[in-house]
């Protein structure tokens, strides 16, 4: 905290990563990326070094369980988001604080913040939760009802377990597993958004205080869907969206993103006249190929949206807004096949902004099918146009996921950009059964250049080569990785569309 006498408002942290654990320890992959170091820099929070320089007190809490901080480790729980409710209390009544908690940080320190601030803790003052996932079964652990295992199973092996309380050889490898729920078989066996996942979702509408959601177009599979749903379901009357490109990590430490959270906090916290008020609801980072252009937006989705039915013609594997009449089908087979559709060269630059969705009518020779989507960003040789994912590795345009024995959707939350399932029942198929399917495409900002054509890749498996967001976990897909054969039907009867976000070109 400064050292000069006074009060002064109070950024607080509560996480898995050991509050201790110099950054560059911790991943000194991603330290050397970033463009902020200091000698007390920590895991995807706040830079104590040149906070506290601008005249605020950083506290990092290591959540219990973890680090220095004894007790049962339940990750994602409500006895979490407790304990950072008295924790902000405790900060706001010391000597040192003015009274006014502002809560930053990254990725599972954004996640905190959203659970806590449901519980409306008195001396919370704002949050900036920074890519942070709100449901863990949609935007996270089960997207589309699938088990993001590759992320899920690893991060909690290398980033929370190496960080339990005792990992310093004070308890035993026995001892620290009696003292913990164990994540991975609790994601494994809950396969239904149960009473597991709804005890971990935080309730949004009771959130009403100052809120700044940022988000990041690249970080499909976790926290993308969660930065907007955020934004959209609290009750907070000032609210604010900024979606970013780039890596997890770049972004925040970057000049720009830190003269961002200096801005919100210097004036909800501090009273500083910093111009927040004239901030716009929305800023976007539009993407054009591989260049960004910033753009000021006053909601989101935007209300310009030009909602666009392309439908798909399996005759020939094309995609375009003629619905085709004549009834084909296209085949592919499970476990490892996929079919792409695309479009013919877009005439004239072409923006897709906003959430979208994927409506199908399939089958398959077994019970049950998995459905992995992805869009891509074709360029006139036939190359596809990446953008920055998690670690930096290149990634397509958007994707969604379906399981289609929980096609189920809840209609009081669906729209027809974004349906909503409800996950708590299993459909299954019978052999060569044809079912419609609403599948939920993750929100996205592209601008096609003129030339450059949308594909749209439908298969049994996840598209390889961007971060570790893989779903074959064995024991989840024992039923939809069986070989067989999928079917897409399009036509008159089957009006298989993908439902684009067309923004009209200034």
């Amino acid at each position: 905290r400064p050292s000069a006498p006074g009060t002064y408002p109070v950024l607080m942290t509560v996480g898995p990563y050991g509050k201790d654990i110099h950054f560059s320890d911790f991943n000194p992959t991603v330290y050397a990326g970033i463009a902020e170091h200091g000698p007390h820099l920590n895991w995807e929070t706040p830079n104590p070094d040149w906070w506290v320089a601008q005249g605020y007190v950083v506290i990092r809490v290591d959540q219990r369980g973890i680090g220095a901080s004894p007790g049962h480790l339940d990750l994602f729980s409500r006895q979490q988001g407790e304990d950072f409710y008295d924790a902000i209390e405790w900060a706001a009544v010391q000597p040192w604080s003015n009274g006014k908690v502002g809560l930053n940080g990254v990725s599972y320190y954004a996640i905190s913040q959203w659970q806590v601030a449901a519980l409306q803790p008195p001396h919370l003052a704002a949050i900036l939760p920074w890519e942070g996932m709100v449901d863990l079964y949609r935007d996270g652990a089960r997207n589309g009802g699938i088990f993001n295992d590759g992320f899920f199973v690893s991060w909690f092996q290398r980033y929370v377990l190496s960080i339990q309380h005792g990992y310093d050889g004070s308890l035993s490898e026995e001892e620290r597993a009696a003292h913990r729920a164990e994540l991975i078989p609790e994601l494994r066996a809950h396969t239904l958004d149960d009473d597991y996942y709804q005890s971990r979702l935080p309730d949004l509408r009771q959130i009403t205080v100052p809120v700044l959601s940022v988000g990041n177009w690249g970080t499909m599979g976790l926290h993308l869907r969660g930065d907007t749903e955020g934004y959209l379901g609290v009750s907070s009357p000032h609210k604010w969206l900024s979606m970013w490109v780039g890596s997890h990590f770049a972004p925040f430490y970057s000049e720009e993103g830190r003269t961002l959270q200096k801005r919100f906090f210097d004036y909800w916290l501090k009273g500083v006249e910093t111009g927040w008020l004239a901030q716009p609801p929305v800023q976007l980072a539009i993407r054009k190929g591989s260049e960004v252009v910033w753009r000021d937006e006053q909601e989101w989705p935007l209300a310009r949206t030009q909602w666009t039915p392309f439908y798909l013609n399996a005759a020939n594997t094309s995609i375009s807004t003629e619905q085709p009449h004549e009834e084909t089908q296209a085949n592919y087979s499970a476990p490892e096949g996929d079919v792409t559709f695309m479009t013919a060269p877009f005439p004239q630059e072409t923006e897709v902004t906003g959430p979208l969705a994927l409506t199908l009518w399939v089958s398959t020779t077994t019970n049950d099918m998995d459905l992995f989507v992805t869009l891509h960003n074709v360029d006139a040789n036939g190359n596809e146009v990446f953008g920055i994912g998690t670690f930096n590795e290149p990634v397509p345009v958007t994707a969604g996921w379906l399981r289609t024995s929980q096609r189920k959707l809840d209609a009081s939350r669906s729209t027809d950009a974004r349906p909503f399932h409800s996950h708590d029942e299993v459909q299954l198929l019978s052999p060569g059964q044809i079912v419609s399917v609403a599948i939920e495409i993750w929100p996205t900002s592209m601008v096609f250049a003129a030339g450059r054509r949308l594909a749209v890749t439908i298969g049994a498996h996840d598209s390889r080569g961007w971060a570790n967001f893989i779903h074959d976990d064995p024991e989840d897909r024992h039923l939809t990785a069986q070989p067989g054969i999928h079917t897409i039907y399009t036509g008159d009867t089957y009006p298989s569309h993908l439902l684009l976000p067309i923004i009209p070109i200034q």
